[in-house]
């Protein structure tokens, strides 16, 4: 499952002459996590290092091959024979056959994270915990049909609250409320929607079923699938990787994750794609002008000698990634930076507001942005959530080498390559059938009524396959209205080139189906809304709880692609128990 650990061992900067280097990633047999802490020694000498938090060593060997003593506690010894320059993959067996993947997972956790949390609330707008910040947003209510029958936000698939919850869920953390954003919840998994047929760009299809946490009410669920570009048809990249080297990127989980992550990325690039890196901590700098994709160990020796300190200029780091990305230009490519920083800027223009109004001003450049989130403690959700938002952007949250993976390998193409920006979704409710309504989350992406026929361009991108699931609980009128229609719906777009928007329109069925008697994917993408209103502490969870959530998700996992859905409820299991 995570070859991707061979991804990055190409660990091979700063050569000394004469000097022979062997380098190499450390992992578990049974649950594919790297192993921190391991003895590396050479056997008759006395060199040794230890592996790092993410289980990666480099040593050097007196001779052209030499032979390796790895040893950890709790894992049998190893013995293995090395060449000069090796790169390697190795596993280490557990002593106990009966050794608990989770529990291996949940003790690195610890290890990286632990420290105590001190609770604040500041700011006008964003919501401080400890001193990481998020937005402020207030959970959508019901809204009369009569009144306004027209519903309309921005569509996206961006999925940093989910893996976010995750990392305090291990911590056994208290879930901030503003940290729990449901949409991204919902569009963090996969769902088998048909793609578009040949020369469309998306497809939408919907379910309208009973909705199990409030018997009266009813659940409309909207699905946009976008077309997928097939591999060897991905256009040229043109790449800027804005990476943040501050003081406060020094921890463990942040600058040294950031780097095996990028190597995962680095990895997929290609002759025609060209990556220039951009470093800043009190100002930035180029690190490495435009290289081709193919000069991997020129592009992996720039990343591998990165090193923490200073402040954080994010204001003039941000223009000067723009402006090499855009000197960089490629027509018809895929130009875009790509953010990685936990949001600590302090040098320049650093409020949110300020950051928005610098991003917009990019936004028609043809430069589409990236953001990843790393680290805690003083990661600023809010900062880039608003950065991605504003332009053209989508925006991810890594919290250890799975969810690096899982961006830059398995969905590698829908996280790199937009096929629609300023998606909007807009949808006209029957008031015959329906008497109010309410959008489960999106709150910060709610838009005025026909926004894109104004010619205001603001919506979510969507990457080649993705699919974007929203989610609708709606009050019916007591009168039993003969109408087929539900609703109606009119998707809104510009594809990556185009000044020009184009619309899919659709026309929902009034016929309703019992939510029992629903697709996996229309389940499951309930359970995991109703787990986050739980979180929210919402006041609409109705008769729903947290064994409704764990009985809909294990009776919805399907094929289960990846095992997420699986995850998902280990995490339903951890708040079962009470510890959150």
């Amino acid at each position: 499952m995570l070859k991707y650990l061979l991804l990055f061992l190409l660990w091979g900067g700063g050569l000394q002459a004469q000097t022979i280097w062997v380098s190499g990633a450390v992992e578990d047999s049974l649950s594919h996590r790297p192993v921190a802490g391991v003895q590396v020694k050479v056997m008759d000498d006395t060199v040794h290092v230890v592996t790092n938090a993410f289980g990666l060593f480099k040593i050097s060997i007196p001779t052209a091959s030499a032979t390796l003593l790895l040893i950890q506690n709790g894992y049998q010894s190893k013995e293995i024979t090395v060449r000069k320059y090796d790169r390697l993959l190795i596993t280490l067996s557990p002593l106990r056959k009966d050794a608990d993947p989770v529990a291996l997972a949940k003790a690195r956790s610890k290890l990286l994270h632990s420290s105590n949390p001190n609770y604040g609330n500041t700011g006008m707008g964003v919501h401080s915990f400890y001193n990481e910040t998020y937005g402020a947003t207030y959970e959508n209510k019901f809204v009369r049909t009569a009144n306004h029958p027209v519903s309309t936000f921005a569509v996206d698939v961006d999925r940093a609250a989910y893996s976010n919850i995750r990392r305090f869920l291990r911590l056994k953390e208290a879930v901030p409320v503003d940290a729990v954003r449901i949409e991204e919840m919902i569009n963090y998994f996969h769902y088998d929607y048909p793609l578009p047929l040949a020369g469309e760009t998306m497809a939408m299809y919907s379910n309208y079923t009973t909705c199990p946490w409030e018997t009266t009410h009813r659940l409309l669920q909207i699905a946009i699938r976008a077309r997928a570009l097939e591999t060897d048809s991905f256009p040229a990249s043109n790449l800027v990787f804005l990476l943040d080297v501050s003081g406060s990127m020094g921890t463990p989980n942040k600058l040294p994750l950031l780097q095996a992550a990028f190597r995962i990325l680095v990895n997929n690039l290609r002759p025609v794609d060209k990556v220039a890196i951009v470093a800043y901590a009190g100002e930035p700098g180029v690190l490495l002008p435009a290289t081709p994709g193919d000069q991997k160990e020129k592009i992996l020796n720039a990343i591998d000698n990165l090193s923490a300190g200073g402040a954080t200029a994010g204001e003039a780091a941000i223009k000067l990634a723009y402006r090499i990305a855009s000197e960089q230009y490629i027509p018809e490519g895929n130009n875009r930076v790509i953010l990685a920083t936990d949001g600590d800027f302090n040098v320049g223009l650093s409020s949110d507001n300020e950051m928005e109004e610098l991003i917009v001003q990019q936004k028609e450049s043809g430069v589409l942005l990236t953001c990843l989130g790393f680290g805690m403690k003083n990661y600023k959700d809010s900062k880039l959530q608003s950065l991605s938002s504003k332009g053209n952007g989508n925006f991810a949250y890594i919290d250890d080498l799975e969810e690096a993976n899982k961006i830059f390998a398995r969905e590698f193409g829908s996280t790199l390559f937009t096929i629609a920006r300023d998606v909007q979704s807009e949808v006209w409710f029957n008031p015959a059938l329906v008497k109010s309504y309410r959008l489960i989350g999106y709150e910060n992406k709610i838009l005025p009524a026909d926004s894109s026929e104004k010619g205001e361009f603001s919506g979510g991108i969507i990457g080649s396959g993705h699919c974007s699931v929203a989610l609708y609980e709606i009050i019916p009128t007591p009168e039993a209205a003969v109408d087929s229609v539900l609703a109606k719906v009119k998707i809104s777009w510009r594809d990556p080139q185009d000044t020009a928007m184009q619309y899919l329109p659709g026309v929902i069925s009034a016929e309703m189906k019992n939510f029992d008697k629903a697709s996996d994917d229309c389940r499951f993408a309930a359970g995991v809304a109703l787990f986050g209103m739980l979180l929210r502490k919402s006041s609409y969870c109705g008769k729903g709880n947290i064994e409704m959530v764990n009985d809909i998700a294990r009776q919805a996992l399907g094929a289960d692609k990846g095992n997420y859905r699986s995850e998902f409820l280990k995490m339903v299991k951890m708040v079962r128990k009470g510890k959150h």
